[in-house]
């Protein structure tokens, strides 16, 4: 593929360097830094909606020539959400929050065109059921897999699929971070498509 732009994802996870990596482009990743806290009031796909857009335009500062990934995702549990668990003990108290339940993973994917400052976001909705599971399955579960960097703990493209009942999404990349279906198409819309 002649690929003529240079693309950067706005993003240090190495989940979502993986997954853009399954395409067949070149591209360096680099951290936004940017503060992601949520706004007053605002809701969670709102919030990857801004954050998302957000992410891309703080790196496109640095690469004024480039086409720009910005991802980001927000997890809820009704009204709460659910960050990424940081340590053991958090992964331990969502999961048990999570059993039986399910809950909502608002991933939203943005591509800025940094010369001309054009951007498109979509948003990727993905309602993930859980089964119910018990306090001796969590724990061996938190034992393997160690999912503390992953919003709600469950890894699903992991041993967190064990935890999964089922996943209700238009883009099964969306759970993981970043909605490949959708990002294909905005890239294609930019002039630089997958397939060449």
């Amino acid at each position: 593929m002649d690929q003529t732009r240079q693309l950067v994802l706005a993003s240090s996870s190495r989940y979502r360097r993986a997954l853009l990596r399954r395409l067949p482009l070149r591209f360096r990743s680099t951290s936004p830094a940017i503060d992601e806290t949520p706004l007053a009031a605002e809701r969670p796909a709102d919030t990857a909606c801004r954050l998302s857009l957000a992410k891309a335009r703080t790196v496109a500062r640095r690469f004024p020539d480039a086409l720009v990934i910005g991802s980001d995702q927000v997890a809820a549990l009704g009204d709460e959400r659910l960050d990424k668990p940081g340590n053991h003990a958090n992964a331990l108290q969502q999961l048990r929050k999570l059993s039986g339940k399910a809950a909502d993973f608002h991933t939203a994917v943005s591509l800025l065109d940094a010369r001309t400052g054009e951007a498109r976001t979509h948003l990727v909705p993905c309602r993930v059921v859980f089964r119910g599971f018990d306090e001796r399955q969590i724990e061996s579960y938190l034992r393997i897999e160690q999912p503390y960097d992953c919003a709600g703990s469950a890894k699903s493209e992991g041993l967190g699929i064990a935890l999964i009942e089922r996943i209700e999404t238009e883009d099964p990349t969306s759970l993981v971070g970043l909605p490949l279906i959708a990002l294909t198409t905005m890239l294609a819309q930019a002039g630089m498509p997958v397939l060449g």
